[in-house]
């Protein structure tokens, strides 16, 4: 569904490998995205190209994780048909000569580079958020090729040559 096959999430962690302290409270209520270690962490570019599209207008929601994750879960059908930006929340869209890269959740008001322009590999184009369909903190980066992305394929995504390994911490 909307050419997400080959999507990876990146969840910023501190030295401790956390997203954010794990606290009893956690189990039982949901929590700010302030509180994460992900929220506000710039976003960089990672392709040469055109920013397509760019929306920085949605809340950012607080985060899920226990019980309250559940209940977050269960209105994931709802998010689903609403679409995909429901589902992307604040996002950029970058034309590369390899497709189309979607960085999605970034936080909001965050853009730092507007449709038309272009970008160059490490270039911030935002900050990490916790909107749309996110129970915390993270960049989701997802590869099409095409701009409708109700009929797009996904591609393969690559960083510079291969992929992190699922679980991998990568040191910026």
């Amino acid at each position: 569904m909307f050419a997400t096959s080959f999507s990876i999430d990146f969840v910023p962690v501190d030295d401790a490998g956390r997203s954010a302290v794990f606290t009893l409270g956690s189990l039982v209520r949901s929590e700010p995205p302030e509180n994460f270690t992900g929220f506000g962490r710039s976003v960089l570019a990672p392709t040469d190209g055109t920013v397509m599209t760019v929306h920085d207008s949605e809340f950012d929601h607080p985060a899920y994780r226990g019980l309250p994750s559940l209940g977050y879960a269960l209105t994931q059908r709802r998010r689903a048909e609403a679409g995909w930006r429901a589902l992307a929340g604040n996002h950029v869209m970058i034309k590369s000569s390899g497709g189309i890269v979607a960085l999605c959740h970034l936080q909001r008001g965050s853009a730092r580079v507007r449709p038309g322009q272009d970008v160059h590999v490490g270039q911030e184009i935002g900050r990490c958020g916790n909107s749309g369909n996110s129970t915390e903190p993270h960049l989701h980066v997802q590869a099409l090729d095409g701009s409708d992305i109700e009929r797009a394929a996904a591609r393969r995504i690559s960083f510079r040559g291969s992929l992190p390994s699922n679980g991998s911490i990568i040191a910026v």
